[in-house]
């Protein structure tokens, strides 16, 4: 379970830093994408496993209760 939630961390803020670095490359300006874009992912990679942890907590709770 501990990798699932780590993959669920760390491939959106890689693909976000991904995506930045190619945006960086392409359109260079005043503002650097990679980082705002790598943070961006590590936020959504981070909410999206406090969504899953607690949905599978509620799942276990569920479990006990039956």
């Amino acid at each position: 379970m501990l990798g699932l939630i780590g993959w669920s961390i760390c491939l959106p803020t890689l693909l976000g830093a991904w995506l930045g670095r190619w945006l960086d490359e392409r359109h260079p300006g005043k503002h650097a994408w990679t980082l705002a874009l790598l943070i961006a992912g590590l936020c959504l990679g981070c909410a999206n496993a406090a969504r899953w942890v607690g949905r599978e907590q509620r799942a276990i709770r569920r479990g006990q209760e039956e």
